[in-house]
């Protein structure tokens, strides 16, 4: 079941896209509303599953991750168990930043995050032994243009 946002909720949701971690006042101010229905927004909004979760945004540049890349994997496998297995060894690498299913010539795509081409072939070599695969293709990205996790409202 959807939520439905006012207005007011929605210019509380852009706030805290912008910054999560800004003070109940500071989101008030910017909305145009005093601190008690704000908070009881918010929590209404955690309650329904609109706010997941709260959370930083790290520079992975500053982190010493400086290489991006755009994984595309084909398998001859679609059984629940090979899919099962390349779920969980997508999980289990905090190096894999995003995973989408495809429709279309490619099955998955990966962002992967890591410190060079060296440790990329590190992750390439555990994930080809953990599941089989049909053909990877690793696209380096050399410059981000546009990342956000900011959702339209």
């Amino acid at each position: 079941m959807a939520v439905r946002l006012d207005e007011l909720d929605r210019k509380i949701l852009v706030e805290l896209q912008r910054d999560g971690g800004q003070s109940l006042d500071d989101i008030a101010k910017a909305v145009g509303s005093s601190k008690t229905p704000v908070w009881n927004r918010i929590r209404k909004m955690r309650e329904g599953g609109v706010i997941r979760q709260q959370t930083f945004l790290l520079d992975a540049d500053a982190l010493g991750s400086e290489a991006c890349f755009l994984v595309l994997i084909r398998t001859a496998e679609h059984d629940a168990e090979w899919q099962a297995r390349f779920l969980k060894a997508l999980k289990d690498r905090p190096e894999v930043q995003e995973a989408h299913r495809l429709a279309g010539d490619i099955d998955y795509i990966l962002k992967v995050v890591v410190a060079n081409a060296r440790a990329y072939d590190t992750f390439y070599q555990a994930l080809i032994s953990e599941v089989k695969v049909h053909n990877v293709t690793a696209l380096l990205s050399m410059e981000e243009i546009k990342s956000t996790t900011m959702l339209p409202l």
